[in-house]
C-alpha cells in the first residue's frame, strides 16, 4: 500500500536501505539513486519516442487511407526498431567546410532540450523530477534550446539551405514566443504562481479551459510553430529548400532530430494538459493514487499530441510572409488583449462566484469580435484585390 501511495518515494528508501546496508556512504549512495533514476527516466523516454513514431505512422497512413507499419510485429510495432538498425548502419557523413563541433552537437541538444523540460513536468502528486517556482520561465528557456539546435544545424552544415532553414527558424522563433509567453502569462495571473505543481493545483475545482479558452488555442497555435511542424514547418520545407536545416543529415543524427520532433509534440500535447486541462486530475480519479494519475495525465498528453498531428496534417503549409503576419497583426495584439481582459476581470471580481463566467464570456465576447474582425479584413483584401485587377494595362 506504501508503494501504491508513493512509489518513487518507496523505491528511493528501499535503495537507500540495500546500499548502506552494504557499507556505502548514504552521500554516495544518494548521488548513485538519483544517477539510476536519470537513467531510468532517459530510458522511459526513448521508448515511449519509439512508440510515438508508430502511433504517428499509423494514425497519418488512417488520415491518408491506408495501413500504415504491417509487416513487423502485430500492427507493425516493430517498424520502429527496424528503422533504428536501419539509421545505426548509415555512413555517417559530415560535409566538407562543416564546422565539426557545431554539425554534432546540434542533433544532442535536440534532443536534450525535451529531457531538460520533461525534469519539471509533474505526471501524479509526488511524481515530479524538480518543483520549480519560476517552471512558467524555465519551459520558455529551455523550449528554445530545441530551437537553438536547429539554428546550429543549419549554420554548421555549411548548406545554403540549411542556413536559410536557420534562418527562418529564427524569425518564427522570435515571433511566436512573444504569444506563448503572454498565454503563459494569463496561466499565472489565473493561478497565482509560476510553479506547474502549483498550476495543477490550482484547476482541482475547475480546469483553466473555462477561464480561457482562446489562450489556449494561442498556446496551441503557439507551441505548434514553436515546434517547426505543418503548417509552420518552413524550416524544412521540402518543396522550397530539400530538407532545411537537416540537408546535409544522415544516420541516427537525422534520427535524433527525428525523435526530439516527436517527443517535443509529445511533451507541449503535456504542457497543454497541465495548464489548461488539470493534468493529472479527472473527476477525482487521481485519488486512487499517483499511478493512476500518471496514466491519466499520459493519456491527456497523448490525445493533445493527436491533435498536433490532426493540424500538422490537414493544413497545408503556409508562406513564410503570411506566418509573420498572421503573427504581428494578428495573434499577438490578441494574446495580449486577452492578457488584459483576464488581469482586469480577475481584479475586479477577486474571490467572486462571478469570476468563472465573467471571463469566460469576456473570451467568448473577444472571440467574436476577432471574427468580425477577420472577416472585414478578408473583405477590404479582397475588394482591393478586386480593384487592382479592374485597372487598365497600359498599352505600349
Amino acid at each position: 500500500m506504501e508503494f501504491w501511495n508513493d512509489p518513487i518515494t518507496t523505491i528511493f528508501n528501499s535503495l537507500l536501505k540495500s546500499f548502506t546496508s552494504g557499507g556505502m556512504s548514504e552521500g554516495l549512495a544518494t548521488v548513485l539513486i538519483y544517477l539510476i533514476g536519470i537513467l531510468l527516466f532517459v530510458t522511459f523516454a526513448m521508448v515511449l519516442d519509439i512508440f510515438l513514431v508508430w502511433i504517428e505512422r499509423k494514425v497519418v497512413a488512417r488520415f491518408q487511407d491506408r495501413l500504415g507499419p504491417n509487416r513487423l510485429g502485430p500492427f507493425g510495432i516493430f517498424q520502429p526498431f527496424a528503422d533504428i538498425v536501419k539509421l545505426l548502419i548509415k555512413e555517417d557523413i559530415t560535409p566538407v567546410g562543416a564546422d565539426v563541433i557545431m554539425f554534432n552537437l546540434a542533433p544532442i541538444f535536440s534532443m536534450m532540450s525535451v529531457l531538460l523540460l520533461w525534469a519539471i513536468m509533474p505526471f501524479a502528486p509526488k511524481m515530479v523530477g524538480v518543483d520549480l517556482n519560476v517552471a512558467m520561465l524555465y519551459l520558455v528557456a529551455a523550449g528554445s534550446i530545441g530551437t537553438l539546435s536547429v539554428i546550429m544545424a543549419g549554420w554548421a552544415s555549411n548548406n545554403k539551405y540549411a542556413t536559410m532553414g536557420a534562418f527562418r527558424t529564427v524569425a518564427q522563433m522570435v515571433s511566436y514566443e512573444i504569444p506563448m509567453v503572454a498565454a503563459i502569462l494569463v496561466i499565472t495571473v489565473l493561478s497565482g504562481t509560476m510553479g506547474v505543481v502549483g498550476i495543477v493545483e490550482a484547476q482541482e475545482f475547475l480546469p483553466f479551459i473555462f477561464y480561457a479558452p482562446l489562450t489556449a488555442i494561442i498556446f496551441l497555435i503557439s507551441a505548434i510553430a514553436e515546434l517547426g511542424r505543418s503548417p509552420f514547418d518552413l524550416n524544412e520545407a521540402e518543396s522550397e529548400i530539400v530538407a532545411g536545416f537537416h540537408t546535409e543529415y544522415t544516420g541516427m543524427k537525422f534520427g535524433l532530430f527525428y525523435a526530439g520532433e516527436l517527443l517535443h509534440s509529445f511533451t507541449f500535447g503535456g504542457f497543454i494538459a497541465l495548464l489548461f486541462f488539470g493534468g493529472h486530475r479527472f473527476f477525482g480519479l487521481e485519488n486512487l493514487g499517483p499511478i493512476v494519475g500518471a496514466l491519466i495525465f499520459i493519456g491527456k498528453a497523448l490525445f493533445f499530441y493527436w491533435v498536433i498531428m490532426w493540424v500538422k496534417y490537414t493544413v497545408p503549409r503556409i508562406r513564410i510572409d503570411h506566418m509573420l503576419a498572421f503573427n504581428w497583426k494578428f495573434l499577438t495584439p490578441l494574446a495580449f488583449i486577452l492578457l488584459m481582459v483576464t488581469a482586469l476581470v480577475g481584479r475586479l471580481l477577486l474571490d467572486s462566484v462571478w469570476l468563472v463566467p465573467a471571463l469566460f464570456l469576456s473570451n467568448v465576447f473577444v472571440g467574436w469580435m476577432t471574427v468580425l474582425y477577420l472577416k472585414s479584413h478578408e473583405r477590404k483584401t479582397r475588394e482591393a484585390e478586386d480593384a487592382k485587377s479592374a485597372v487598365p494595362v497600359a498599352q505600349h
